[in-house]
């Protein structure tokens, strides 16, 4: 590739590379693989200028953006991967992602359409409070990484460096508290690694004040303004905000559904809903061609009613066996044409454990969904990769089941308003704009893993949720937000609590147009 040629796509797509990397990579004549491992970096990093110590800092996301190439494509670029030292990990990067999902599921392939992204290590073992520890150190490194390239956060310092003196400075940290003053200004109290401060925001600000307002405990921001020691007085806040530059489209026409929240076994699952849905996806209902470029399914939790989740549930069970459950939902998904890869993430209802990251079904309960060929069986929270193609990353889906969702409705002031457990799109947009599906310590069980599990660092180009009943599907820095409706008439549960669930409802994203439509089976 002419190395003109290179700097006017990389000036297109608003970054630049410096000369050592514009060398390095104009040495291949792979155009379209390089484009993809470009972009890729760019929208990992979210650097404005690309170095080779950028590549180097991030070798880790260069071999997984590598090892997703096609084995061609990867052959090209061998000059790249040996001078970056990639060639061997690349390697055994392949083998151990092809060992990791074959014991979770012998029927994915590594260069399959659908590739399981998240793989979390789960250890059987008594937790100590050090482990919380670690916890939120590593939450805030990897946070305070994306925030401190942020444009607005100049002459940014540790807590411990800041002066007596007042001086225009930037902090990144961690709130720990939060109070009104008399004059109704807010006061935070925020930490990093190095120590604790205290920012004000005036309530003479209105625009800044109204963003301090939304502002929970344990999230982590940026903050400039000016002060000292003692008091930091705020001018802008950041936020760490998930978002991709473009809403990529797939040189293939396929279509992607989602659904959940089937509760399948319950005296209230709308069984008849349901039928027409599998009759449909099988080819049954005529006047829809459609349904054959229908390639992936989504399922994104409670897909089963469970047994013993609240006090005196067996007498709303039609089904008051957890494996059985399993069994006759497995028949029907089983009458799903085999060439639509269903991807299924559990919630709380499935037989699981609260603490999330939950890991994926387990096999002793579930195991007839193990034995259907087309079944894909993940985590909650998980990524998964849909749709890559030669020359075509594909779609990353960042699919949750939602858990931690009432407690920003009834929480966060702008929610409460909303009444947000009916607009679950505004409690997602919330979580995207703080990077973190739970960020409040309280607001979901958790298991602490070192790399924390519902921090949403790689920002996904398709979020999809359930919980709330709800359908909705809307945009927040071009990433696609899809909350699901459900499979279950009213409970008095919900109606005690005023919500009011969508039934049935359907959303089909076509993956080269990035059209969506509703189908409605109600």
């Amino acid at each position: 590739m002419n190395s003109q040629d290179l700097l006017k796509f990389c000036a297109e797509k608003g970054f630049l590379l410096d000369k050592e990397v514009l060398s390095l990579f104009g040495e291949t004549k792979d155009v379209e693989s390089l484009k993809l491992i470009i972009e890729r970096v760019r929208s990992f990093t979210q650097k404005k200028i690309i170095t080779k110590n950028v590549l180097f800092e991030n070798k880790d996301k260069m071999i997984q953006f590598m090892s997703d190439l096609p084995s061609e494509s990867q052959k090209n670029l061998e000059s790249i991967k040996i001078k970056l030292g990639l060639s061997i990990e690349i390697s055994q990067e392949i083998s151990s992602q092809k060992n990791i999902d074959i014991q979770n599921n012998p029927k994915i392939n590594f260069l399959d359409d659908v590739k399981i992204l998240t793989n979390s290590k789960f250890e059987n073992r008594k937790l100590e409070v050090e482990d919380f520890t670690k916890h939120f150190k590593e939450r805030f490194t990897d946070l305070k990484n994306i925030l401190q390239d942020h444009s607005d956060l100049n002459n940014l310092i540790s807590i411990n460096k800041i002066s007596g003196t007042r001086q225009n400075i930037s902090i990144i940290g961690m709130v720990y508290s939060k109070q009104v003053t008399k004059n109704k200004n807010i006061i935070l109290e925020v930490e990093d690694l190095t120590g604790k401060t205290k920012v004000l925001i005036s309530a003479s600000n209105k625009e800044l004040y109204s963003k301090a307002e939304e502002i929970l405990m344990d999230v982590v921001l940026g903050f400039s303004g000016s002060g000292s020691r003692e008091m930091v007085f705020a001018k802008n806040i950041v936020f760490p905000e998930a978002m991709i530059h473009e809403r990529k489209k797939s040189p293939v026409e396929e279509y992607a559904l989602f659904i959940g929240d089937l509760h399948f076994g319950s005296k209230k699952f709308l069984k008849e809903g349901f039928l027409k849905f599998v009759d449909y996806l099988s080819g049954k209902v005529p006047n829809t061609p459609e349904v054959e470029k229908i390639k992936y399914l989504f399922l994104v939790g409670d897909i089963v009613t469970g047994v013993g989740n609240y006090p005196n549930q067996e007498r709303d069970l039609e089904i008051n066996d957890l494996e059985e459950q399993y069994s006759k939902l497995a028949e029907m998904l089983g009458k799903i044409r085999r060439d639509i890869k269903i991807i299924i993430s559990p919630g709380n209802h499935d037989g699981v454990r609260l603490m999330e990251p939950q890991p994926a079904l387990d096999e002793r309960y579930a195991w007839p969904l193990y034995n259907l060929k087309n079944v894909y069986l993940t985590e909650n929270p998980s990524n998964v990769n849909i749709g890559s193609k030669n020359n075509f990353e594909g779609f990353n889906v960042l699919t949750y089941h939602g858990f931690s969702f009432p407690h920003y409705a009834n929480n966060v002031p702008n929610l409460m308003m909303k009444k947000a457990m009916n607009c679950p799109e505004e409690i997602i947009k919330y979580l995207l704009k703080n990077r973190h599906l739970a960020p409040t310590h309280s607001s979901t069980q958790y298991y602490p893993l070192e790399k924390d599990g519902l921090l949403i660092k790689d920002s996904p180009d398709i979020i999809v949720s359930g919980h709330t009943h709800k359908s909705a599907v809307t945009y927040y820095n071009n990433i696609l937000i899809v909350s699901v409706s459900c499979w279950e008439s009213l409970t008095p549960y919900q109606e005690k609590f005023g919500n009011l669930p969508d039934h049935c409802k359907v959303p089909m994203f076509n993956l080269k147009t990035r059209e969506i439509k509703i189908l409605d089976f109600e």
